[in-house]
């Protein structure tokens, strides 16, 4: 079936009919293939103009809607409402935006023109394939995962902590990461600061080679294993004072990690 394409050019006021030909844009725009009317309006989002695009779906049995004007940022959602208030899916409009990319950036109205008139003609070409779609909501669980609890991790983790996220901080070595120039036995445990190991089964998948430290980290790294074993958590609650201590005091004792000459 073919299709009954409504095209609708906004003047903006001057903002674009200062630059840009309407009259001559809408002339053009009704030679298109598939269109079956086309018009130019001061202002299309006001009232009166969306009146008219609702009035012509009825009387003219539009299938497809294409709307020169403002970026779709702005009235996007305006014409997608006056689409569902004439009985037609929403999703079966296409804007081309002809002020921001068109009479805002050139001067030469020639110009201006030839160049709105080719955005119109790429946007009927790009409607006549658009379908009907059906909005859907599901659940969603408001948790964030965060993958690798490298020093970007840790920190990624403590801010979404602090913004009242529940996160899970996973990480798939048993013992530790090793940020490049630091030894293995340089960072702490990852259960240390509430992960859970693995996604699948709850283990690391690897332990690194270890490479003995000097003597001084080697007691640092000690210590921070130590405060390890009486932790056994597997999230970071939302707004979890403890949790969000010994982020905090890791990222600290982790500034002090250097790495070998």
């Amino acid at each position: 079936m073919a299709s009954r394409i409504g095209v609708y050019i906004c003047h903006c006021g001057t903002n674009i009919d200062g630059v840009v030909d309407c009259v001559a844009t809408a002339g053009h725009a009704s030679t298109l293939p598939g269109v079956a009317v086309a018009r130019d309006y001061s202002y299309m989002c006001s009232d009166p103009g969306q009146a008219l695009i609702k009035k012509d779906i009825e009387d003219l049995g539009l299938d497809r809607v294409v709307v020169a004007a403002c970026s779709p940022l702005m009235h996007e959602h305006t014409f997608r409402a006056a689409l569902e208030e004439a009985g037609l899916n929403s999703y079966l409009l296409e804007m081309a935006n002809i002020r921001e990319q068109c009479s805002w950036v050139h001067e030469d109205p020639a110009l201006a023109t030839a160049k709105a008139q080719s955005l119109i003609t790429g946007a009927v070409a790009k409607v006549i394939f658009s379908r009907e779609l059906a909005r859907r909501e599901f659940p969603v669980t408001p948790a964030v995962m965060v993958i690798g609890a490298g020093i970007a991790g840790i920190q990624a983790a403590l801010k979404l902590a602090e913004a009242g996220k529940k996160v899970f901080l996973v990480e798939r070595c048993r013992e530790h990461r090793r940020p490049h120039g630091t030894t293995g036995q340089d960072l702490p445990h990852p259960r240390l600061l509430g992960v859970h190991p693995h996604p699948e089964d709850g283990r690391g998948g690897e332990k690194p080679e270890h490479r003995g430290p000097d003597h001084q980290r080697g007691r640092k790294a000690h210590g921070l294993r130590r405060q390890l074993h009486g932790d056994s958590a597997h999230e970071l609650a939302p707004g979890g004072r403890l949790d969000v201590h010994r982020l905090r005091r890791l990222r600290r004792s982790l500034r002090d990690v250097r790495p070998h000459p």
